[in-house]
């Protein structure tokens, strides 16, 4: 499984700007999800397909968090840019 991956610890409502040069799964999972992820179990996550750039996901809680692009298991490659955004 390949997939562009960053965590950071958020508060809650920090969030991830992602900037995305073709359209990708963009994840947002907390450390248990994301372990599930990895393994190919069952995972909850907030976010999903972004067909339009930048996409912005919020942490619902304080925590580490991860964020994955990935292409769904579809070949070909994408490029994003990420910044972390606190909350004001």
């Amino acid at each position: 499984m390949n997939y562009l991956h960053t965590e950071e610890y958020l508060n809650a409502g920090d969030g991830f700007e992602v900037t995305l040069d073709a359209q990708a799964n963009v994840l947002l999972l907390d450390d248990t999800n994301f372990r599930h992820y990895k393994s190919g179990d069952a995972y909850h996550y907030h976010g999903g397909l972004a067909k339009r750039s930048p996409i912005v996901l919020r942490a619902a809680r304080s925590g580490r968090w991860h964020l994955v692009v990935d292409l769904g298991g579809y070949s070909g490659t994408v490029r994003a840019g990420v910044a972390v955004l606190k909350a004001a």
